[in-house]
């Protein structure tokens, strides 16, 4: 299983999200504390995606190596800040690639992706859903993964315009229906708001003030967080947050 988390509030440096804490992400990509998916390590990869004033995305940095092993990315978490962030560590499925562009965040218009979890029986469980898209996005995929797939179908929905947390959520409903037993812990933000999931794996939310911070592990003893129930949507503002399940969530 991966590792991801968001981040929505005042500007603050990187390393202060994804380095400093006492079970930070780094840590978490060597150290994790709840892998019931399988695995011991996430270093199969990882990126993070952040937001700058004024930019018309967001700018997106990802390797294929352990993040342990960066040191250009340590020095680059203490020269930028940012007040959005959306950044994991990849621990991959057996039989997909290890390859940089096979790692989170994925990225179009203003929006950043990632999947903490597998979709089970891959790929011919998503093989009807797959279908359903133009043969460009086919034919244009991150990787041939699952979670590029995943990227796929909920980034045709958004170009659409329908609402982000509905994406998510009939993404993920249709998704469990066509492959039960899948684990979709789903994270999407557009620097303004967050919209994650749960199913059958761990996230949870800590509010400070006007900030908020959702990951799949607390990265500190801090007692504000507060897990998201299994098989729930939440949906987050550095204001405020909602939690509501999945298959009846009406944003």
């Amino acid at each position: 299983m991966c590792r991801h988390l968001a981040y929505l509030g005042p500007p603050v440096a990187l390393a202060s999200l994804l380095l400093d804490p006492p079970h930070s992400l780094l840590r978490q990509s060597y150290a994790p504390a709840d892998m019931r998916g399988g695995g011991t390590l996430n270093a199969d990869g990882y990126g993070v995606g952040w937001y700058e004033p004024g930019a018309r995305g967001p700018v997106r940095y990802r390797r294929a190596v352990p993040m342990w092993t960066d040191s250009s990315f340590t020095l680059l978490t203490q020269g930028v800040r940012s007040g959005a962030v959306l950044a994991a560590v990849r621990s991959a499925t057996p039989g997909m690639p290890v390859m940089e562009t096979a790692s989170a965040p994925f990225t179009s218009g203003p929006w950043l992706f990632s999947l903490n979890g597998r979709v089970a029986d891959w790929p011919g469980s998503l093989v009807p859903l797959a279908a359903q898209l133009p043969v460009t996005d086919l034919l244009t995929l991150d990787a041939p993964t699952d979670s590029a797939v995943l990227w796929a179908l909920v980034r045709h929905r958004l170009a659409d315009g329908q609402h982000p947390a509905r994406v998510v959520a009939e993404v993920t409903a249709e998704v469990l229906r066509a492959a039960p037993g899948s684990r979709l812990n789903l994270l999407l933000t557009d620097g303004e708001q967050v919209v994650g999931t749960t199913v059958t794996h761990a996230l949870s939310v800590r509010r400070d003030g006007c900030s908020v911070l959702i990951a799949s592990e607390p990265t500190d003893t801090d007692p504000g967080w507060v897990p998201v129930p299994d098989g729930h949507l939440v949906v987050a503002t550095a204001a405020a947050h909602d939690v509501y399940p999945i298959r009846t969530q009406e944003p």
